[in-house]
This record gives C-alpha cells, sequence and structure tokens, in this order.
C-alpha cells in the first residue's frame, strides 16, 4: 500500500460519509497536532538496505502473543463501526479472517459481542476502565466466554480529550444513523458510563485474575511507565498515543517506540499504532523491535469503501508492500529485521528511572 493509494482510499471514504462521522473518524483532540504528526514521524527514519542477497522467497507471516497472522498487521480498536458501514464490526471481522489477522473489538462497538460472528481465539477485546466497574467486569466475562484471546485495556483515557472545536463527545444526531447501536452503547462516554479517573495497575491484575485471560495495556509512551506495567504482570505493551485524540502534543508513537523497546528488553511482546500507513511504516516499527503493528482509520476507509472486502483489501495492500520493503532491504522474513537496518533521528531524551 504506497502512500498514494492510502490518499485515494481515504479521499473515496471521505465521499461517501457524512461529514460529522468523518470529521470524528479523522480528527484529533486539541489543535490536531498528534494526529498531523504520527504519520510524518515514521518517515523521520531512513533505512540502511542489505544488498547482494537471495530475496526471491519472502514471508510476511509472524506470531504474535501465540497467535500466527499473515502479517504483522492487526486492526486497531475503533469505535462504532456501524457508521461507516451496515455490517460494522462484523464486517471488519470478516475481513481480518481473509486477510489473515485479527481484530480488536472497541468497547465502543456499533454492535454487540455476539453479532460481529468473531472466531473464537482470534480476536482481543479492548476495554477502558469505567467509573462503574461492574459493567466493565462484565464486559470482559462476556468477551471471554465468546472467545476473546486477550484483554487490551486502554490506559490514556482518564478522561475523553475535547475535540477540535471543544466538543468531547459524537453529536447525538450522528448516533441515530448509526444502524444497529444498542442505546447503552455510545461515543466517548455517551450514555455507557465514564472512564475513572483513578485507574491502577489492580484494575489490570483484577481483570486478568476475574477472566483468565492475558491483559495487555494501551496508550503507553514512556519506558518508565512500560517498565512497571512489565513488573506488574501485563501480558503485552500497545505503544499508542490514542491516533492523536487524547493528550494533544504527545510525543509520536513512531519516536516513543524505541524507549518502550529498550525498557521492557524482550520481557512482553511491544505492539505500535499511529500513522501507520505503508509497508515502510511496518517495516519500520518491526525494525525498532515492535512485534506488530495496528492499523485504525486505514481499517475505517476500507470498511467505508468496501465493507469486508474493503478491510481485507487494505491488509492485502500492506502485505504485498510490505514483501516490497522486504526485497528492497534485503530482507526475507519478520525474524531477519534488526535496528541496524534503520538510521534514527534524534530522539528524545529517555526518561528516568
Amino acid at each position: 500500500m504506497g502512500t498514494g493509494l492510502t490518499d485515494e482510499l481515504r479521499a473515496r471514504a471521505a465521499a461517501l460519509l457524512d461529514p460529522v462521522v468523518r470529521d470524528y473518524y479523522n480528527g484529533g483532540s486539541g489543535d490536531g497536532q498528534s494526529a498531523a504528526e504520527a504519520a510524518q514521524a515514521w518517515r523521520s527514519y531512513r533505512l540502511r538496505p542489505h544488498v547482494l542477497r537471495d530475496v526471491a522467497t519472502v514471508d510476511t507471516r509472524t506470531t504474535v502473543a501465540g497467535l500466527e497472522l499473515g502479517l504483522p498487521v492487526l486492526a486497531a480498536p475503533t469505535a462504532l463501526q456501524g457508521l461507516a458501514h451496515a455490517a460494522a464490526e462484523r464486517a471488519t471481522a470478516q475481513g481480518c479472517a481473509a486477510a489473515g489477522t485479527i481484530p480488536v473489538v472497541s468497547t465502543r462497538a456499533s454492535l454487540p459481542l455476539e453479532q460481529m460472528g468473531l472466531a473464537p481465539g482470534r480476536w482481543w477485546m479492548q476495554l477502558y476502565v469505567l467509573q462503574d466497574r461492574r459493567t466493565t467486569h462484565d464486559l470482559a466475562l462476556r468477551a471471554r466466554d465468546l472467545g476473546a484471546a486477550a484483554l487490551v485495556v486502554t490506559v490514556d483515557t482518564p478522561v475523553v480529550a475535547s475535540r477540535a472545536g471543544g466538543r468531547a463527545a459524537l453529536p447525538r444526531e450522528v448516533l441515530r444513523v448509526a444502524p444497529g447501536i444498542p442505546p447503552a452503547d455510545s461515543a466517548d462516554g455517551l450514555g455507557a458510563g465514564e472512564q475513572a479517573m483513578d485507574v491502577s495497575v489492580v484494575d489490570l491484575s483484577l481483570l486478568a485474575e476475574l477472566t483468565g485471560l492475558p491483559v495487555w495495556a494501551k496508550g503507553v509512551l514512556r519506558g518508565d511507565d512500560a517498565a512497571r506495567l512489565v513488573t506488574a504482570g501485563v501480558a503485552g505493551l500497545i505503544v499508542s498515543n490514542h491516533g492523536g485524540r487524547q493528550l494533544d502534543g504527545a510525543i509520536a508513537t513512531a519516536h516513543a517506540l524505541p524507549e518502550v523497546v529498550d525498557a521492557v528488553a524482550g520481557r512482553v511482546p511491544v505492539l505500535v499504532d499511529g500513522g501507520v500507513r505503508n509497508g515502510r511504516d511496518v517495516l519500520t516499527a518491526l525494525t525498532l523491535g515492535a512485534s506488530a503493528v495496528l492499523i485504525g482509520r486505514p481499517v475505517l476507509w476500507g470498511l467505508t469503501v468496501g465493507g469486508a472486502a474493503g478491510v481485507a483489501a487494505v491488509f492485502d495492500d500492506l502485505r504485498r508492500d510490505l514483501e516490497e520493503q522486504f526485497r528492497l532491504c534485503g530482507v526475507t522474513s519478520v525474524a531477519d529485521l534488526r535496528r541496524d537496518l534503520l538510521v534514527e533521528p534524534t530522539r528524545p531524551s529517555p526518561t528516568p528511572g
């Protein structure tokens, strides 16, 4: 998936979406600085390719937390997919399955979990810890019983940041056009319970104990936080700044990733999202030590344009582009990637601790 194709897909989706929905999907918080910087941050790295290597056969397959994937890319949790396509999260799950990857299902989904057609063991559940802990625990247990392979707790949202123009939530008139959306499921906390502001590692431990599932933490940008979470027993980390939709001005995930990987030192897998748009971005993330990446907005664009087939096409385009990047860099598999393949930009000073 080259940059041009991504731009074309985004334009096609924008033409089909209600303008309010389009702005909700694509927008960021505050002045939009973090959202705007995400993709460019990956391009601040330069590559040092190998030559004279046999690259006739390349393999993008990988394994993440015991799950075999056709490519090292997952579908990030994105809210209210029914605003993009009538089949909503069901189509995304179908598209992921066709492409050999998995979805991470959002707490703020348009469909109940039972209607998504999720294959047991081939999906993860994203959770917010709500002020009403019982609601969070009940959803976690439902996810477990329906075959979720892991829980992904978003840890960067003690409050929902204001969007551009001062709006903190999707307008209610937009919620009415979301097909199949249950009354209790709404965007950014409307009617579904507010995010808890007193979340701690204890909440993550309780979820693991309650469900018996591995619990990941999503929203980590610092090495010291990463180390603390690993010590507390999380199964994995996702470097994320919430797609630029929480703290505006937060460091780009492309630049936060190396510090987190170094702090974890291989004890748990590290994934990353934010601004990944093509095979070069995926290769850069893997070379920096990520086990895989997640993509959010491109999945929504594919879903809008083509439903399940559109989602599958996004991943298939990424796979083909990644195969080309492998060949051009002189590597044949994910296992071949080493950090010396990159020239890194000037990095922020590591956080103390």
